[in-house]
């Protein structure tokens, strides 16, 4: 397995690992499918062109270097956020699942992250019917900080999204 950020060269393949996972799993993001096709690939491309150091994919490859996984992460512009940093966007294709290909992209931006001058935080929030997901973000040192009840809705079904929160600063003394 090889983790490494993509790149505009990656793009269709991010396109279509990011339209399985809104299919797949449509609970589990804030896009839909339907709105994804509708904004098109620009604003995937958008992000790997111009994201810079604070807006990017981090992605996972097989042995055959098909993309088998992705990973986002979004620091704020803002003088008053730059401290923090949202990961965004895990998703493992179902086939090489159990592999710790979600971990081992978890990590490589839990490691940029501690790279990056000034960024103490990092967020993200999963719904709290993704027991695998909580349970590798806890591992990893994350912790709830909030829930925000019924925030996404899925046809006539809600879910529940919960909060987490790793403190960079507390890794780095510990």
């Amino acid at each position: 397995m090889v983790i490494r950020r993509l790149n505009e060269n990656d793009l269709e393949a991010l396109w279509a690992l990011r339209l399985q996972a809104l299919s797949e799993s449509p609970e589990s993001f804030g896009s839909t499918y339907e709105e994804t096709v509708a904004r098109g690939r620009e604003s995937i491309l958008q992000r790997l062109w111009h994201g810079g150091e604070n807006n990017f994919y981090f992605g996972a490859f097989d042995d055959t270097l098909a993309l088998v996984g992705m990973v986002a992460f979004m620091r704020p512009a803002g003088s008053k956020e730059r401290h923090k940093g949202e990961i965004i966007s895990l998703y493992v294709l179902p086939i090489a699942r159990g592999q710790g290909i979600a971990r081992a992209l978890m990590q490589a931006v839990i490691n940029y992250g501690k790279q990056q001058p000034g960024l103490e935080q990092l967020h993200l929030s999963v719904v709290t019917t993704a027991l695998p997901a909580r349970n590798l973000y806890r591992s990893l040192g994350f912790q709830t900080y909030g829930l925000a009840p019924r925030a996404l809705k899925l046809g006539d079904r809600y879910y529940d999204e919960e909060f987490m929160l790793l403190e960079l600063q507390a890794e780095t003394s510990a």
